[in-house]
C-alpha cells in the first residue's frame, strides 16, 4: 500500500516536471517568436534612413572626412613601419587609431540623427543606441590587407574605456548587443592601392525590451501557468478521491475483520463445549453438562449481542452502554471459564486473585467483557515463552475498585506505550511477521473503558511483561 502511494506521487512529480519543461520550452519558443517579430517595422525604418544618411558616408555623416584625415595622413609612415620596423607599426598604429577614435566620439550625432528619424517618420519609441566599430584594415597594396583593429584583441595604446567585446563605441548607451536589435551592418572598402576598409554597426533597441516583451506576452503567461495549475488541481482531486476510495475500501476490510475478531472467541467456546458434551461420560453425568450448557448460553447471548451492535464495533464512533449491575468476581469466573474452554489445548496458565471484598459494579457486561477479551488475546499473541501466564488479580481502596491483568510476554517500550491505543497502530519492530492483527483491539479496549467513564493504565518494560490496570470509581 506504501508502496503503492509512493509510486503514484513519483509518478504526479514526473509527470508535473515534465509537464513544466514541455510549457517552459512552448514559452521560450513563443518569447524567441516575439522577439524576432518585436521592433521590425521600426528597425527596417531606421536601416532605410541610417543607410540613407551615410550613403557617401562612413559611420556616421561626416565620418568618413574625420578617419580619412587620420588613416591616409599617416598612411606612408605606416607602410614604412609596417616593413621595416613591426614594433613601431603595431605602436603606430594604435595611436593614430585612438586619436581617430576620439575624434570620431566627439564628432558623434548619430543622436540628433534618430531625432530626425523619428521625427519624420513619426515612430512612438523611447531609444537607445551604440555605434561600433568592428574592424578596420590597411591596404597598401590592392585587396591585401593588413589589420589595423580587431575587437578580439586588446590593445594598450587604445583608450581601455572605449574598448569593448563587440567592438570600439563611437556613440550610444545600449549595453545588450545582440542580432535582434542590430540595425544596420556595413562594410566600406575599396579596391585600390593605399586605402582602408572598415566594419560597423548601429544597434537601436527601445528600453525595457525584454519586460516590455514579457508584459505583452502576459496572457500566454498566465494561460500557462492557469492550465499547469489546473492539471495540478485536477490530479490533487483525483488522487484525494483516490484515496478516499481506498479507505472506504480499508474500513470494509476493517468491518469484515472486526466481525471476525469479535465472534471467534464465543464460537470457539460454543465449538469446545458442544465437543466436550459429545464425550460419553460427560453425557452420562447430568452435574457435567449443565456448568457446560451454560456456556453455550453465555457465549450464544455474546453473539446474539455482537449480531446487533457489529456496527458500533466497527466504527466505534459511539458505544451504547447497557448498564446493570453485575459482580466482578462472578464475570471473571465466567469469563475464565469460557477462556480456559478455548485454550484447553495450549500451555496458558491463568491465575485469579480475589482480593477485594466489594466487587460489586455497575456496568455493560457486553462490553467489560470485550476489554478483558482483547486484553488476554494481546498477552498471549505477544507472547515467546513457552508457557504462557495471565494473572487477573482484583483489590480496591477508596476511592476505586482495581483490575490488573499482569502476563509474562515481550512487554513494551515507553513509545510503544504512548501509542498502544491508537486505531490500527502495531509496533513493527517488536511485531512478528507471525502475528496477526489489524491493532484494534486495545483500541476498542480504550473506547469501551472511556464509554464507562473509568482509566486504564499500563505498566511495562521490554522484555518484562505488561501489566493492564482498570481503575473503577467506586
Amino acid at each position: 500500500m506504501r508502496y503503492s502511494i509512493t509510486a503514484h506521487k513519483i509518478t504526479a512529480i514526473l509527470s508535473f516536471l515534465i509537464l513544466s519543461s514541455v510549457q517552459f520550452f512552448l514559452l521560450y519558443n513563443t518569447y524567441e517568436l516575439e522577439n524576432d517579430h518585436y521592433f521590425l517595422e521600426e528597425k527596417s525604418v531606421l536601416n532605410a534612413e541610417y543607410s540613407r544618411a551615410i550613403s557617401n558616408d562612413k559611420i556616421m555623416p561626416g565620418g568618413q572626412s574625420i578617419l580619412d584625415s587620420f588613416v591616409n595622413r599617416d598612411m606612408n609612415a605606416l607602410e614604412q613601419s609596417y616593413f621595416h620596423d613591426r614594433t613601431a607599426f603595431y605602436k603606430s598604429r594604435q595611436k593614430i587609431l585612438d586619436s581617430a577614435f576620439h575624434a570620431l566620439r566627439k564628432a558623434n550625432n548619430i543622436d540628433s540623427l534618430l531625432r530626425i528619424i523619428v521625427k519624420k517618420n513619426n515612430l512612438r519609441r523611447n531609444f537607445e543606441y551604440a555605434l561600433l566599430i568592428q574592424g578596420l584594415d590597411l591596404s597598401f597594396q590592392k585587396d591585401e590587407y593588413v589589420s589595423l583593429y580587431t575587437p578580439a584583441e586588446q590593445y594598450p595604446f587604445i583608450d581601455q574605456g572605449i574598448q569593448t567585446k563587440d567592438g570600439i563605441r563611437i556613440g550610444g548607451t545600449l549595453r545588450d548587443i545582440n542580432t535582434h536589435n542590430a540595425v544596420a551592418t556595413v562594410t566600406v572598402s575599396s579596391s585600390e592601392n593605399h586605402t582602408y576598409r572598415i566594419t560597423f554597426t548601429l544597434h537601436v533597441d527601445i528600453r525595457n525590451r525584454k519586460a516590455t516583451i514579457l508584459l505583452r506576452m502576459m496572457p500566454t503567461f498566465l494561460l500557462s501557468l492557469l492550465s499547469v495549475l489546473s492539471v495540478v488541481l485536477l490530479f490533487f482531486i483525483t488522487f484525494r478521491n483516490w484515496l478516499r476510495q481506498k479507505k472506504l475500501s480499508e474500513m470494509k476490510s476493517d468491518f469484515i475483520n472486526s466481525i471476525t475478531h469479535e465472534f471467534h472467541t464465543p464460537l470457539a467456546a460454543i465449538i469446545v463445549a458442544n465437543k466436550t458434551m459429545q464425550n460419553e461420560k460427560i453425557i452420562a453425568s447430568k452435574e457435567s453438562i449443565r456448568p457446560l450448557t451454560e456456556v453455550v448460553q453465555r457465549q450464544a447471548d455474546r453473539l446474539k449481542i455482537l449480531i446487533s451492535q457489529v456496527l458500533d464495533i466497527t466504527t466505534l464512533n459511539k458505544i451504547s452502554l447497557n448498564k446493570e449491575e453485575h459482580s466482578i468476581h462472578l464475570l471473571l469466573d465466567e469469563l475464565l471459564l469460557d477462556y480456559r474452554l478455548k485454550l484447553a489445548d495450549t500451555t496458558v496458565r491463568f491465575m485469579l486473585q480475589k482480593n477485594t471484598p466489594r466487587d460489586t459494579v455497575l456496568l455493560d457486561r457486553f462490553w467489560f467483557t470485550t476489554i478483558l477479551l482483547n486484553i488476554f488475546d494481546n498477552a498471549i499473541k505477544y507472547n515467546n515463552k513457552e508457557e504462557k501466564e495471565i494473572t487477573v488479580t482484583t483489590f480496591d481502596d477508596k476511592r476505586a475498585l482495581y483490575i490488573t491483568i499482569r502476563d509474562n510476554g515481550i512487554g513494551m517500550t515507553e513509545d510503544v506505550r504512548r501509542h498502544v491505543f491508537d486505531k490500527f497502530y502495531r509496533n513493527m519492530r517488536q511485531t512478528r511477521d507471525t502475528i496477526k492483527g489489524l491493532g484494534l483491539g486495545l483500541f476498542y479496549v480504550k473506547q469501551a473503558i472511556d464509554a464507562h467513564s473509568w482509566k486504564i493504565d499500563i505498566i511495562s518494560m521490554e522484555g518484562e511483561g505488561s501489566t493492564f490496570i482498570i481503575s473503577i470509581p467506586l
